[in-house]
């Protein structure tokens, strides 16, 4: 199959020039829709376009619930109907400045940042990376060394995935308050973690590593659990049936277009569009063109995209290795258990006490959020029992009253939605119906396959 020419200027510096002749325009919309507010996007082209705005509107908590992306050729045209986590409309001003400034001139070449998009500081913290084997209490040991060299964690991150574990954890002096830079100090963190990592079982695949500087942990995390290959489908996989049957991804051929076509259905979550363009985006691929419908409970994508070398995907093996990695990428980010939150003053030992709890009473810890406000610290938990069933409610109680009711609380986690399920297969084809769509189509910026 012939490949098709990659778009991707091969001269950074010509590529800023054509920037700076052709800067992105931004335009907020809260007029057109009754719903939501339109963000539109038109820039030149570049590797990593698409994925720098979701990631803006990420990191502004927007949630988006239609998308149409066009970027054939030498130009990016996107248009965004985008709420805020209420459902309500984006008010917040800034919107449009954020997004130029990720695709303009001074923002940083995408290909010189192979782990950062929207980048976030973190000169002030030590930021350490920590892959391995899953197990019972191990989210406790981790804090519980960090806690005893004298390290205070002001964030953190922790995903869980087909037995996998993958963290990024923000530190600093417990006496200082800032950024541990001490060679020795640094390599004796990271033995001790190594060394914890291990344990008995993971000999081999445990991996820490520790930078001060900056990073964005979320596109770092799925870097290192692809990395560590947790889409690879053992025979013990442990994912219920019912589970695999909320979630179908397919990959086909548009041979007359030279495209591969990407289709993702599942149920909808914040950050879910975030995950699938990032895991393209690091597995070497580009968006042509695609169409996002969030409406309802229930998430339709379809991508129109080629390998950077221009080609589509042209094997079996590849094919599958494709559908694994954005099932794996969608799942990381699942929130399996109870939902604690922990809420109150910070201090240094609080999270190897809390998890420490958890573990004494027989909690695992599938995902966590850890974040410093001030004084405040403001934790979120997702535990299961160490089968990964749900847990008691007298045990939840129990581990409430041990470290203060006030402070820890179950909190329910459903993504509420106004519009009803999706049904049949998602297409272009089918997707015509609101002025949007029809703008785009007759200005050739969406185009079927049909």
């Amino acid at each position: 199959m012939d490949c098709w020419s990659s778009s991707v200027p091969l001269d950074d510096e010509f590529e800023k020039l054509v920037i700076r002749m052709n800067p992105p325009r931004v335009t907020v919309d809260s007029t057109s829709s009754r719903t939501a507010t339109l963000i539109k996007v038109d820039s030149a082209n570049k590797r990593g376009s698409l994925l720098e705005v979701v990631q803006v509107l990420t990191d502004m908590n927007l949630i988006v619930r239609r998308a149409y992306i066009s970027s054939d050729g030498e130009w990016f045209m996107d248009v965004f109907h985008v709420t805020n986590q209420n459902g309500e409309k984006c008010l917040q001003e800034d919107v449009a400045d954020r997004i130029q400034q990720s695709l303009g001139p001074r923002a940083r070449s995408f290909r010189s940042l192979r782990s950062s998009v929207g980048v976030q500081a973190a000169a002030e913290h030590t930021a350490i990376e920590l892959t391995g084997r899953d197990r019972p209490g191990l989210l406790s040991e981790v804090f519980a060394v960090l806690a005893d060299l004298k390290c205070n964690v002001v964030a953190a991150e922790v995903w869980t995935h087909n037995s996998r574990m993958a963290s990024v954890v923000y530190i600093t002096d417990e006496e200082r308050g800032l950024s541990i830079d001490n060679p020795d100090r640094l390599a004796k963190i990271k033995q001790l973690l190594l060394y914890v990592l291990k344990g008995d079982i993971d000999k081999k695949s445990a991996n820490t590593a520790v930078s001060v500087g900056s990073t964005h942990k979320e596109r770092r995390l799925h870097q290192m659990m692809y990395a560590d290959r947790d889409y690879d489908i053992y025979d013990g996989d442990y994912e219920p049936t019912s589970d695999r049957s909320k979630l179908l991804v397919t990959v086909d051929d548009c041979i007359d277009k030279g495209y591969t076509v990407v289709n993702l259905r599942c149920p909808d979550r914040p950050k879910l569009l975030f995950d699938t363009v990032c895991t393209l985006t690091d597995m070497q691929y580009v968006v042509y063109h695609g169409t996002v419908i969030a409406e309802g409970p229930e998430a339709c994508q379809e991508y129109y995209i080629r390998h950077v070398d221009g080609c589509p995907i042209s094997s079996e093996a590849e094919r599958q290795r494709v559908i694994h990695c954005l099932e794996a990428a969608i799942r990381r980010r699942s929130s399996e258990g109870i939902k604690l939150e922990l809420c109150g003053d910070d201090r240094i030992g609080l999270l190897s006490d809390v998890t420490r709890i958890f573990r004494e009473n027989g909690l695992s810890v599938n995902r966590a959020e850890v974040t410093t406000r001030g004084s405040q610290a403001m934790n979120v938990f997702y535990v299961t029992d160490v089968s990964g069933n749900e847990v008691k409610s007298e045990t939840i109680e129990a581990v409430r009253k041990e470290i203060g009711l006030t402070i820890l609380r179950v909190k329910d986690d459903v993504c509420s939605k106004s519009s009803s399920q999706e049904s049949g297969k998602f297409s272009f084809c089918d997707l015509f119906r609101s002025g949007s769509e029809k703008f785009l189509y007759n200005l050739g910026l969406m185009k079927s396959c049909s």
